[in-house]
């Protein structure tokens, strides 16, 4: 997959396809087939198949200072796309200028201008432009004028929920990673370098990998049966583990940490990358008054990830997707 920040690098030969626009934080089952439509129609057409997403999220660009909220950032999302399969990711830098361009703007000197776009594939409620004041009604509005086509996927649910980067991410924080999976359509991620701490970890028999979660979501707190997946080189070796997220009460900690323990596991992880799918919640964050029953807890913890990963019967490696059994 190609990636540009500009529409001017983007070759002659990638212009003229089919363009799907969104955020896509999460990549849910709902934008996956926003992604696989424009697929479709590009392959019937014998064109190329881009996506144009935005950084930052525009949230975030409006409001710096409200607390993380991405499901995926970049590079998760980078990732991800290029698994679906399509042939280029166009990613818009939004800042003031851009924020303040109107819709017509966006559509004619970008779209039509630098990309010469032959078919367009956004969401039933995708908004654009400057004070959202682009929709798919302006968008078919300006097909007719400059002789594109548009596909508006409409609403989709599971169970009757509706497929939505916030409902992913209440379930997150209500502790329920199997619910959000669903319409995920694969387990949630944290991911990052693995970073040296306390090692108390270590002293207390259960030695773990550190991980900060800047700019993620922030899921309920408490602890958690995991898969972790182990960079090594381009492939990622997966294993079962337990994780506790949060800010270690025990020892009057303030800073949110996902903690990490490998289940059958020895090697040295600092400094590699590690991506952390949240499988299951086992229990709430909570404190205890002294370091054995803290390690006694541990142990319990750690037995009861296990049980609940066998019963997954998890394959011994599954990548990009950790598939939902």
């Amino acid at each position: 997959m190609h990636l540009f920040r500009t529409w001017s690098e983007v070759p002659a030969q990638l212009k003229g396809g089919v363009l799907s626009l969104g955020n896509f934080d999460g990549l849910h089952l709902g934008h996956q087939a926003v992604l696989g439509k424009a697929m479709d129609i590009a392959r019937a057409k014998g064109a190329p198949a881009g996506v144009m997403t935005f950084e930052p999220h525009p949230r975030l660009f409006f409001k710096p200072e409200q607390e993380a909220f991405l499901l995926s950032p970049f590079r998760t999302k980078a990732r991800l796309i290029e698994a679906i399969g399509l042939d280029y990711l166009f990613v818009q830098t939004f800042d003031r200028e851009f924020s303040q361009r109107p819709a017509e703007s966006f559509v004619e000197d970008i779209l039509v201008g630098g990309l010469a776009v032959s078919h367009i594939v956004v969401g039933y409620d995708y908004v654009f432009g400057f004070q959202r004041r682009g929709n798919v009604a302006l968008l078919n509005d300006l097909a007719a004028k400059h002789g594109f086509g548009v596909t508006s996927v409409g609403e989709l649910s599971e169970g009757g929920v509706r497929y939505s980067s916030t409902t992913i991410r209440n379930l997150l924080k209500d502790g329920a990673p199997e619910k959000a999976a669903r319409l995920l359509g694969r387990y949630w991620e944290i991911e990052g370098r693995v970073e040296h701490g306390d090692q108390r970890g270590r002293t207390l028999g259960f030695p773990t990998a550190n991980v900060h979660s800047h700019g993620y979501l922030q899921p309920k707190k408490g602890v958690y049966a995991v898969r972790a997946g182990v960079d090594r080189g381009a492939e990622t070796v997966w294993h079962d583990g337990v994780a506790n997220f949060g800010s270690r009460p025990t020892f009057d900690k303030k800073d949110v940490l996902l903690e990490v323990h490998l289940l059958d596991f020895s090697e040295d992880l600092y400094s590699k990358h590690l991506r952390v799918a949240l499988i299951d919640y086992v229990r709430p964050e909570q404190k205890f008054d002294g370091l054995e029953s803290l390690k006694a807890q541990i142990a319990k913890d750690r037995d009861a990830a296990r049980s609940l990963l066998v019963a997954r019967k998890f394959p011994e490696a599954a990548a990009p997707f950790v598939a939902i059994p």
